[in-house]
């Protein structure tokens, strides 16, 4: 079961990621794959975990940015024109702190109504870690790295930039949160 949700979550971005916005794309590939290597954390979650690192950016494709914040764009889509399973659409919807994100851009209350987050806390960081530790071209980074990253991107001042700013405490947590969690795993 695992292995199908991961391989219909990889077509669909696929489709919608790899020719518009191919840098993205390789983005996607590198959540996923911090995915996979954290997916021993959550056993039979691990399927809904390496879906969500496959689509949270989906929104960001041309066809299906309607409001112009690609967690709820990409909501909406997985939602509405794939049925998708309610958790896995939370997780995109709420992704790396998307909540705090959606307040700059006066969205909050739009978001929180109709994607209320996910009330299972380390798939919620897993996810913040899988994609604050994968630099826009895929590649592996620090969480340090990644933030800088954005904001010298976005600029400071951007609605992008000053959300980065807010929720890098969060996201600090939650990096430390998996890391703990992955040091405790047997080997």
């Amino acid at each position: 079961m695992a292995d199908l949700i991961a391989e219909w979550a990889t077509q669909v971005a696929e489709t919608e990621l790899s020719a518009a916005l191919p840098r993205r794309w390789a983005h996607t590939q590198g959540v996923a794959e911090r995915a996979i290597e954290v997916s021993g954390l959550f056993g039979e979650g691990a399927g809904l975990l390496i879906a969500a690192a496959t689509l949270h950016d989906v929104g960001y494709a041309p066809r299906l940015a309607v409001t112009g914040f690609h967690p709820l764009d990409g909501a909406r889509f997985l939602r509405d024109e794939h049925g998708a399973d309610e958790r896995l659409v939370r997780l995109v919807a709420n992704h790396s702190f998307a909540l705090l994100e959606a307040e700059e851009r006066g969205l909050r209350d739009e978001l929180a109504s109709e994607f209320p987050l996910l009330e299972e806390p380390l798939l919620v960081d897993a996810l913040v870690y899988c994609d604050m530790t994968t630099t826009p071209d895929g590649g592996r980074t620090s969480m340090q790295e990644r933030i800088a990253e954005i904001v010298g991107r976005y600029s400071v001042d951007s609605v992008v930039g000053r959300f980065i700013r807010r929720a890098a405490p969060e996201i600090f947590s939650s990096v430390e949160r998996i890391e703990t969690a992955l040091a405790a795993q047997p080997r």
